[in-house]
């Protein structure tokens, strides 16, 4: 089942196998450059069916760092168009993570610390649903008030207008690992008493009203996936699978054909009982409960395990990252494995027994 066909909308993946959106941190002013085309471009060549850029800022604030990528303005757009033309030149289909990182914005990159950086040494005031800080020594950001909200999911929508001019055939909505949505749905994060906080639906209302703004200009015929957090690992009092499978059920209502799903994010504390498909069974639960396509990443790594998951009817899809890290040309391996048929680039023939 690994390398059949997956229909999403009018799109048709050549296999299940997605690169799941990484960060690169390797962009200035936003703009994609060739590290992310040979990035992208080689998980392409190497047999991925959906190849999901890392998550484009959908406003300048809204970055992890000064290094992300981004898609608030249409020279990030232009400048990401010659690499969705490589991906799809490799029968590959390209898409984009559109994301805002709320209160966890304005960091240094993984291998400079990780660590805040304030205004004076380039970085900005975050913002988010709470003045609560997301880790001892970070900020507290600015909350945002109600009347700023209707903007976050315009700055949605217009990334994935801009995605479509990029030649994007798919957009992903980040709605995970402690970023802006996510921190709306949280009760961790989202200490609000308006109609944006409190009760579950309307903690649902930002990440709801985002994926509307999204699916107006996003072409119907078009993917819409979303990433969720399927739990928070923190316990009672904070985001679980129930409320995700509830938010799920209403992102199908609101167009999304896929939710992808991940975990965790939200806090520094939180024990993940990290391991060989951990996740998976957050997808099989929203993919059963909620009817909706899911997803399934985290630590997959052997053509084997992949196929179990899809077999087993855990979900429709799966996404693959650090694996794709050490390895791009790892579908191109998984169908010899799996004695299924998968096609290199002609230029790789001969390591595939094809060609002299």
């Amino acid at each position: 089942m690994l390398f059949e066909e997956l229909r999403i909308g009018d799109l048709t993946l050549r296999n299940r196998i997605a690169v799941s959106p990484m960060c690169q941190y390797s962009a200035s002013d936003g703009l994609p450059n060739d590290w992310h085309l040979v990035h992208l471009g080689a998980r392409a060549a190497g047999g991925a069916g959906l190849v999901i850029a890392e998550a484009a800022a959908v406003e300048e604030r809204g970055r992890i760092t000064p290094h992300d990528v981004g898609l608030w303005n249409d020279a990030q757009a232009e400048g990401f168009r010659r690499i969705t033309d490589f991906i799809k030149s490799q029968g590959a289909a390209p898409a984009v993570q559109l994301a805002h990182a709320g209160r966890k914005a304005s960091v240094t990159r993984p291998w400079d610390g990780d660590s805040p950086l304030p205004p004076g040494r380039g970085g900005w005031r975050p913002v988010g649903p709470s003045p609560v800080p997301f880790a001892p020594g970070f900020p507290e950001p600015l909350e945002l008030s109600a009347a700023e909200l209707p903007g976050i999911a315009a700055a949605f929508a217009g990334a994935a207008r801009r995605a479509l001019a990029a030649g994007f055939q798919a957009v992903e909505i980040h709605a995970a690992h402690g970023y802006l949505l996510h921190q709306f749905l949280s009760p961790v994060s989202n200490r609000r008493r308006d109609a944006y906080g409190g009760s579950l639906p309307n903690r649902m209302r930002l990440t709801l009203e985002t994926a509307r703004a999204v699916r107006a200009v996003w072409p119907e015929r078009l993917p819409l996936l979303v990433r969720v957090s399927a739990t928070d690992w923190l316990g009672e009092g904070s985001w679980d699978e129930e409320q995700a499978v509830e938010l799920a059920r209403a992102l199908k209502a609101e167009g999304a054909d896929l939710v992808d799903c991940s975990s965790g994010g939200t806090s520094r504390e939180a024990a993940i009982p990290a391991g060989p498909g951990f996740q998976v069974p957050f997808a099989e639960k929203i993919r059963r409960e909620a009817g909706v396509m899911t997803g399934a990443v985290g630590m997959i790594t052997s053509p084997e395990q992949a196929e179990t998951v899809l077999r087993t009817g855990q979900a429709d899809l799966v996404l693959l990252g650090r694996e794709l890290l050490r390895d791009p040309c790892w579908p191109l391996r998984a169908a010899a494995r799996l004695r299924a048929a998968a096609a290199p680039p002609p230029q790789y023939l001969r390591a595939f027994g094809r060609a002299a």
